[in-house]
């Protein structure tokens, strides 16, 4: 199979297997914590180079569960108040976090093909900031990445 063919069928199953291309998330990450994709591979555990080829598509998936475990803890910590407001120490912690982080990968904690409940994202969300800090971060968000804006906006007024 050529080359662009194996790239864009990885794609594809990276699209259906993680709901969108790897390098799309990976990409995100490096942005908003501000690292280079070397420095994000050694936070996540994996190689530079396997990053690069999961992102490239030239790899279909990320073998190892702990490393999509951390990738999947750095999302989420893109969330947290002070993060979104690029607060380098918090950046720093997020990241040292997740490089000591041990996760452990069962049926119970990380949950394959589901889609979560929107009204529960909304409930962890106004868990942990005020609608003011949602409508904020929202407004930081709004050019790079208008899907997460518009997700903190409605879990603002949802509560």
């Amino acid at each position: 199979m050529e080359d662009h063919k194996i790239v864009q069928r990885n794609i594809a199953l990276q699209r259906e297997w993680y709901g969108e291309p790897l390098g799309d998330r990976v990409r995100r990450l490096v942005v908003a914590f501000d690292v280079s994709q070397a420095y994000l591979a050694d936070v996540l555990g994996i190689s530079a180079p396997m990053l690069s080829q999961v992102m490239s598509g030239r790899r279909a998936k990320i073998g190892n569960p702990v490393v999509l475990a951390r990738l999947i803890m750095l999302e989420r910590k893109v969330l947290t108040p002070e993060v979104a407001a690029g607060s380098r120490a918090a950046i720093r912690e997020a990241l040292e976090d997740v490089r000591s982080a041990r996760p452990t990968v069962s049926r119970d904690n990380l949950p394959v093909g589901t889609v979560p409940d929107e009204q529960g994202v909304f409930a962890a969300l106004r868990e942990i900031a005020e609608e003011e800090s949602l409508a904020a971060a929202a407004d930081r968000l709004d050019d790079e990445f208008p899907a997460i804006a518009d997700l903190l906006r409605r879990a603002g007024k949802a509560g």
